[in-house]
């Protein structure tokens, strides 16, 4: 595990290092959720709702074309198929 330590700033503020930013998409004027737990803070980046959504749209096409062809299943007999 990683582990860099900060400085607590006057106002209670921390700067998250760039390596952490970077590989957890945390940008400038976003936002993270923080989570108290047993044993300190969850820091989590939040994305972008706009690409959450967009990836939802897709994810629905997908699976839209996916029941598309699980329902064609429908109408074969897989018994009579092997059986052939």
């Amino acid at each position: 595990m990683v582990r860099i330590r900060v400085k607590v700033g006057p106002k209670g503020q921390i700067v998250i290092p760039k390596v952490f930013r970077e590989a957890y998409r945390i940008r400038e004027g976003g936002y993270v959720i923080v989570e108290p737990r047993d044993d300190g803070l969850l820091i989590r980046g939040v994305e972008d709702p706009e690409k959450v959504i967009e990836w939802i749209r897709e994810r629905r096409k997908k699976v839209k074309s996916l029941l598309g062809r699980l329902g064609d299943l429908s109408t074969v007999d897989l018994e009579e198929e092997f059986e052939s």
